[in-house]
């Protein structure tokens, strides 16, 4: 196939690009290589792609309509796979704007688009964070979502709703994927593994919020891309048992869909510090502080609906996935 795929420099994006061009599909990746953090990283990720045969690469900003459509245009792809976004909850409270531009800005641009030419499917990424002050756990697509925590949230919950007024309206199949802390090799440097990794070696003390008791289902990047691909490749449809007197968010009459991609293992913070102390063979010293605005308790994905129809299932225990990020970390930084 032809596949768009945003945020081509991007943790997630970048993998979903290099697995799609594995099989033999044509990528064309657009990412601004903005500077929220370090763009070396960015563009270390995105010189693994350039040299790929079946690849093309645009540098452009999505919230720029005129620009962003041309170049999709000319490539003419057949499905499409969002995952370009600003991300970050605490930065979310710094710089909402930031937020408008990219995450609903950016997003209506990318649903025009995906309108116009008629894509067989959008794929786009949501956010576990969507699930804000829910209390019941395992988060399932069949809860209700309408008390975000943070401006990102919010944002990533009116992706999925401007996402169903366009499956209503114009019988675009979409499909939202609600990620649950994502880690691995080739990460962002603005989560808690990179965070982490680079004080242990250092020697130095880490910021442990709620005093460590956070959980958190933490997914390895390879069992990401295995849900996005498996998702990209059952195009969303209408449920037939939808019924407007008992919605159901997970679904709808329109062609749309909402899942859960991860671990389905959740992991108290302490727990996982442990188990990279482990990796790392060196002790953490630990500097525990209050719960920050914004933060959600716990992270616990149900994934049933993913299993269901696609037969996703993750694989990767924590040890296994943070033994291969320890090794990637040392080997890319030099330590």
């Amino acid at each position: 196939m032809k596949v768009l795929v945003t945020g081509s420099a991007g943790f997630i994006g970048s993998a979903v690009a290099s697995r799609l061009l594995d099989r033999g599909d044509t990528v064309l990746g657009i990412d601004s290589l903005n500077d929220y953090y370090d763009v070396r990283l960015k563009e270390a990720r995105r010189e693994r792609l350039v040299v790929r045969q079946g690849y093309q690469d645009h540098c452009l900003d999505i919230a720029e309509a005129e620009d962003f459509s041309t170049a999709v245009r000319e490539f003419g792809p057949e499905r499409i796979v969002h995952m370009a976004a600003q991300a970050g909850v605490r930065y979310s409270i710094e710089a909402p704007e930031a937020y408008v531009r990219s995450n609903l800005v950016g997003f209506l641009n990318v649903l025009e688009v995906a309108r116009e030419l008629r894509v067989e499917h959008l794929v786009y990424a949501s956010s576990s964070s969507v699930y804000g002050a829910n209390e019941t756990t395992p988060f399932t697509v069949h809860d209700n979502v309408d008390h975000p925590i943070s401006f990102y949230a919010a944002t990533k919950k009116s992706n999925e709703l401007m996402a169903h007024s366009y499956s209503h309206l114009y019988d675009l199949p979409t499909t939202g994927l609600r990620f649950f802390t994502v880690y691995g090799p080739w990460g962002r440097p603005d989560m808690s593994p990179f965070i982490f990794a680079g004080r242990i070696l250092a020697e130095e003390p880490i910021d442990v919020f709620n005093y460590g008791e956070h959980v958190r289902d933490f997914t390895f990047i390879d069992d990401i891309v295995e849900g996005v691909l498996r998702a990209l490749d059952r195009p969303a449809t209408a449920s037939e048992d939808w019924n407007g007197k008992a919605p159901d968010p997970g679904t709808s009459r329109a062609p749309y869909r909402l899942y859960n991609i991860g671990s389905n293992s959740p992991v108290e913070l302490l727990s996982y510090i442990k188990v990279m102390e482990d990796c790392i063979g060196r002790k953490a010293i630990l500097n525990k502080l209050p719960r920050q605005p914004g933060d959600v308790l716990a992270t616990y994905a149900d994934v049933d609906e993913l299993m269901l129809q696609t037969g996703y299932k993750p694989g990767t225990p924590l040890e296994v996935g943070m033994q291969r990020f320890v090794e990637w970390y040392r080997n890319f930084y030099d330590v």
